[in-house]
This record gives C-alpha cells, sequence and structure tokens, in this order.
C-alpha cells in the first residue's frame, strides 16, 4: 500500500509543480497561435463572411475559449455573445458591396464579450479594451479558381491575438483593471458590430480608459525594424510611447497616406472619446481582400513574437493607475 502511495505521487508530481507554477506565473502558449488560425482561415469557416451562419460559428468557437479560460460573460442573456441587428434595408454601399459576394440573408452579426474582472476596489472600475473583428469577406468571385476569401491575416491573425491574450491575462492572479476582450462582428460591412458594442457596453464607455484593437499583424513590414510593430495614429496620443516605454514593440505607423487610423474599428470608439489605436504591421501586400491571404502566407514566427511581447506591456497597464490622454490636436 505504501509504496502504491508513492508510486502515485511520484507520477502526479510533475503535475502538481506545473499547475503550481502556471498559476504563478502565466505562461504564454505558443502552439495555440497555429491552432487558433487554423481553424478561423480554414476553408471550413467559408472566409467567415460577415452576418453570416460561418461568422457566427467563429464567434461560437471563441466564446467556447472564452468559457474556458473562466473569463466572466459579457454578452447577451449571461452568455459571451452580443447579437446586433443589422439595417433593414442594408444601406446601398453595402449592398453594392455584398453583390460581389455569395445575397444569403444578413440580418444580423455576433460579437464577442468576455471579461476579467479587476481585482482592486479602487482601480478595477477602470477597464482595458482588447479587441479585433471577427469576420471578413467570406465567399465570392473566383480567383484562379479560388472563391474562399480566407482572411488569414485580414482579421483572424488579431482575432487569435485577443485570444491568446485573453489565455495569458486569465492566468494567475487577476489584474487590478479590468480587461475586456471583444471580438466585433462585421467590420467588413462598415463596423455594424462595434457600433451595437458602443450602445450595448458591459461596462460604461467612460470607465474604458484605452482600446486596443489588433489587425493585420500576421506578416512583417519592412518599413520598420525588425521584430517591431505599429500602433495607428502613434503621435495622437501618449498610449503608443508609454507601452514602449514598458516593452511594446511599437512604433509610429509608417504609412500615414493610407490613414489606417480611420480605417479599423479602432476609430468608432476613439470618435466617443476613448483613446482607441489599433496595432498592425501590415505590410501592403497584394493579398488584401483576395482569396490569397491564406495560412501559408502568414509569418508564425513574427505573429507569435508580436502577441507574445504585448503581453507585460498590457499587464503593466491592467495593473497601473496612469491613464492615457489625447495630444493636443490628436482627439478625432
Amino acid at each position: 500500500m505504501r509504496y502504491r502511495f508513492w508510486l502515485v505521487f511520484l507520477v502526479f508530481l510533475p503535475a502538481i509543480f506545473c499547475r503550481a507554477s502556471w498559476a504563478e506565473e502565466p505562461r504564454f502558449c505558443e502552439p495555440c497561435v497555429r491552432a487558433d488560425e487554423d481553424f478561423l482561415a480554414s476553408d471550413v469557416l467559408r472566409g467567415r463572411g460577415s452576418a453570416t451562419r460561418d461568422e457566427h460559428l467563429a464567434a461560437t468557437f471563441v466564446a467556447s475559449l472564452f468559457e474556458g479560460f473562466g473569463l466572466e460573460p459579457g454578452g447577451d442573456h449571461g452568455s459571451f455573445l452580443q447579437k446586433a441587428p443589422l439595417p433593414n434595408p442594408l444601406p446601398d454601399r453595402v449592398q453594392r458591396h455584398l453583390a460581389s459576394f455569395e445575397n444569403v440573408p444578413r440580418t444580423e452579426t455576433w460579437n464577442v464579450v468576455g471579461i476579467l474582472r479587476g481585482s482592486d476596489t479602487k482601480t478595477r472600475q477602470d477597464a482595458i479594451l482588447l479587441t479585433a473583428h471577427l469576420d471578413h469577406l467570406g465567399v465570392g468571385q473566383p480567383v484562379n479558381g479560388d472563391s474562399i476569401y480566407n482572411g488569414a491575416d485580414d482579421d483572424a491573425s488579431g482575432t487569435t491575438a485577443v485570444i491568446e491574450l485573453a489565455r495569458v491575462l486569465s492566468q494567475g492572479k487577476r489584474p487590478k483593471r479590468t480587461v475586456l476582450f471583444v471580438l466585433f462582428g462585421s467590420e467588413e460591412l462598415g463596423g455594424f458590430g462595434n457600433r451595437y458594442f458602443l450602445d450595448h457596453p458591459p461596462v460604461p464607455l467612460d470607465h474604458i480608459v484605452a482600446n486596443l484593437e489588433f489587425e493585420m499583424i500576421g506578416r512583417p513590414d519592412p518599413a520598420v525594424r525588425a521584430g517591431h510593430f505599429w500602433l495607428t495614429g502613434y503621435e495622437r496620443s501618449d498610449l503608443g510611447p508609454e507601452l514602449a516605454k514598458h516593452g511594446a514593440h511599437l512604433v509610429a505607423d509608417p504609412h500615414p497616406e493610407q490613414k489606417f487610423f480611420q480605417r479599423s474599428d479602432n476609430y468608432a470608439l476613439a470618435k466617443r472619446g476613448i483613446i482607441a489605436q489599433t496595432v498592425s504591421s501590415f505590410n501592403l501586400h497584394k493579398d488584401y481582400h483576395r482569396p490569397s491571404d491564406e495560412i501559408s502566407k502568414l509569418d508564425f514566427a513574427y505573429m507569435t513574437t508580436v502577441i507574445s511581447s504585448m503581453v507585460k506591456p498590457v499587464l503593466w497597464l491592467a495593473n497601473t493607475e496612469w491613464k492615457p490622454k489625447w495630444n493636443p490636436g490628436g482627439k478625432p
């Protein structure tokens, strides 16, 4: 009997220490980056078309992960999902856009909302918002025989970043500030998901001290130093420089002529007064909004570096009392 006890103890000893270590110090899951992308950008999801069943499946996948991480649901009726109705009829510009893609009925879109509640009574009312959009273009006009617009870089890569930051931050000791992990639907149709979120936030909007959107981080941009990436509207606020001081490999957007600050979900939040900017490394590649934006084109070593290097800066932001502010003339 004594022999059996020690045998069982020795077998489970590594697992016991591994669990204790995991709880004390959050670890980044490198294989999970590839696993997330393999599903989100697979042909099975048919390009996650805005406001389609495929977008809903992607949202359900993320919701199941958030539940497994132990996050608090921030969606409808105690769930992780927000169902947002689309305008009826859709605006003409949206209908023209959809004419090139598979005229299935599109009446609602889906957001995913997970909450890591802050631990400090003084700062827990503050919230950090980490976002990306989980939709893409879906099934459309074939190019070289391929009709599935997978959106591996745009924006399965950003969705993966939010998932993996949620995985890491949900381990161990909770940060002082509340952290919201939100994936928006129907960005490609005109930001209908983020509009609904702004009208139905899980915390008051004036409690959100900063928003970091993650968009197209799957490939390095040769316009910046190796291993670095950029923040849209870097000069508009003191958020980017402060995150860089705390280890983020962030630099100014090298493509100001593209007006990327205004072209992502962050912009709608910024117009409501939230310090909201987008982390990206889009290098203006030719696969943008084409079926060739596939997993095979991603640089997983780089993408993993981008996400993992943001863990400590985001943790710092979630634990400090410092609040970012707009620079003079920076607020849109």
